[in-house]
């Protein structure tokens, strides 16, 4: 007796995580996930053409499907890992965030909530005490998505759920820019909702040291500037926001003083000065970029 074969069922979620070469802490990652319901659910992970090979990870988690993306950035590699998925909810998160136990059940409880949806970003320290200036300064400052969401009417992709009718729609992530806040900005513009989760949580780790922020910090801004546009006007725009960068560091700095992150007042210190450093750096950079130059 013939039987009709039975069509594959699509899973319902698919965890889509761009990486290059930072193998400890894309392990940290997964091994993070597979403590989260993963039944239903597709996980990619797409590598940038790391130098190191990924065929011990690969052995480890055989639940996980890794493929290659030999253009550089995490734009392309959402990208592919989207186009190489099926399920209709997709979960973004980057390779050295570590979501929390309940990363998807909170996702499929909340997602009918919004088209888009971002979550808490907590940052802990990877050194023993006592805190950098960074790390003092990340504590108080990074991610707070919160506030991306909710006043500037973006997200990052670290700690992001969606769904594939929303790109289908918009289109993909775009290299060469802030990538994420680009994406989410568009989708809003497209009429599609954006709503934060303070239940949807992922933490990621601190910059230890000024190297490592400084160079979050100019990628930042140069992405910045191709959002803000180039034009004699925004560039005009911009030249006012980096004059007002000085002033804005001493504005923040109540937020350090009354920052319940940071334990002594050595980290107070060290967190103040690294602000007015970054905010100092930042301005020169954005004067540079707003006169027809490059940081």
């Amino acid at each position: 007796m013939s039987t009709t074969p039975t069509k594959p069922v699509s899973p319902a979620d698919a965890v889509i995580i761009p990486h290059y070469n930072d193998l400890p802490r894309l392990e940290r990652c997964l091994e993070a996930l597979m403590l989260n319901d993963i039944r239903d659910t597709e996980i990619v992970v797409v590598d940038n053409n790391s130098p190191v090979s990924l065929d011990d990870l690969c052995a480890s988690f055989p639940a996980v499907r890794f493929i290659t993306e030999p253009e550089k950035g995490a734009a392309p590699a959402r990208n592919r890992g989207i186009r190489e998925t099926s399920a209709p909810r997709l979960f973004f998160i980057d390779a050295d965030c570590v979501p929390a136990r309940d990363w998807l059940a909170v996702g499929r409880e909340v997602a009918s909530r919004a088209d888009l949806i971002g979550g808490r970003v907590n940052v802990f320290d990877e050194t023993s005490p006592p805190r950098s200036g960074a790390e003092a300064f990340e504590a108080v400052f990074a991610f707070n998505f919160r506030r991306y969401i909710e006043v500037q009417g973006c997200s990052g992709a670290g700690n992001l759920l969606t769904r594939r009718d929303v790109f289908d729609e918009i289109g993909g992530f775009i290299n060469g820019v802030s990538e994420d806040r680009e994406w989410t900005m568009r989708a809003v513009a497209h009429g599609y909702s954006l709503i934060y989760e303070d239940r949807l949580q992922v933490s990621h780790p601190a910059r230890q040291d000024w190297p490592a922020l400084r160079a979050k910090w100019r990628r930042t801004t140069s992405e910045g500037f191709q959002l803000n546009g180039t034009s004699p006007a925004k560039r005009l725009k911009w030249a006012i926001r980096a004059l007002a960068m000085p002033a804005s560091a001493v504005v923040h700095i109540p937020k350090v003083l009354r920052s319940d992150k940071l334990t002594s007042s050595g980290e107070i210190l060290r967190a103040i000065a690294t602000l007015i450093r970054l905010r100092c750096q930042r301005m020169v950079w954005m004067l540079r970029q707003a006169a027809g130059g490059t940081i």
